[in-house]
């Protein structure tokens, strides 16, 4: 079974100096039908205007993901990690046992726009943790780049979950494919572009949920387009 989540459904709020989507049920929208899925939690589309951000604040057990496609995203943490990521940049923090960070945006003149991903681990109770990794556009052009796993398998991001996480970025008409052990489960978030998964026609901010189905192809339309692949148990 497959399902679409088109973009314009998904939760939203604009408080000048943050414009948010959230494709579940997060702060102030609250939506019984669309409280995650499988071990996702949160997906949050975010852009945040230059100087501001997300002031110190804590979580615990919560695996975060944050995926950068425009702009710089600064970040401080209680573990001693600080940095700056830009598109092409994954990072992981495991919150563990609890952590406290701040995000903001790194630039003084232009918006950051990323992708921030809740998964909830596989226990409670975890040490802290934060890591990050460049993947380059050529590692993504044109076929699905492993970019989180359990295992930290073919240089990927460790996280304390069954879930793998691709990156995307094909080509017009170019296509790629995936297939699934049965009893798994997908999720397609559309970042850029139009991408038809399966006879499903995503453009950008949609999601797709696919249950009971073991094969995927994904095409480009038109031009280029980018996305995420949630391999989920």
């Amino acid at each position: 079974m497959i399902t679409v989540r088109p973009a314009k459904e998904r939760g939203h709020a604009n408080h000048g100096w943050l414009d948010t989507w959230h494709s579940f049920s997060f702060a102030d929208y609250h939506d019984e039908a669309h409280m995650g899925f499988r071990t996702l939690r949160v997906l949050n589309d975010d852009t945040v205007q230059p100087g501001q951000g997300f002031g110190t604040h804590g979580h615990r057990d919560m695996e975060i993901v944050s995926y950068v496609l425009e702009g710089a995203l600064s970040h401080k943490d209680s573990m001693g990690s600080g940095s700056t990521i830009v598109p092409g940049d994954v990072q992981v923090m495991s919150a563990g046992t609890g952590v406290r960070h701040s995000e903001s945006n790194g630039s003084a003149t232009g918006p950051v726009h990323f992708v921030q991903i809740w998964i909830l681990p596989d226990r409670a109770g975890h040490a802290p943790r934060y890591a990050e990794k460049l993947f380059e556009k050529a590692e993504k052009t044109n076929r699905l780049r492993l970019v989180v796993s359990p295992d930290g398998a073919e240089g990927s991001l460790a996280i304390r979950q069954d879930v793998r996480l691709y990156a995307s970025v094909l080509e017009a008409g170019k296509t790629a494919s995936l297939a699934l052990p049965q009893g798994r489960y997908l999720w397609v978030q559309a970042l850029r572009g139009t991408v038809d998964v399966n006879g499903k026609i995503l453009s950008a901010g949609d999601g797709l949920a696919a249950s009971d189905e073991t094969a995927f192809s994904f095409s480009a339309q038109q031009g280029e387009a980018e996305f995420l692949v949630f391999d989920l148990a």
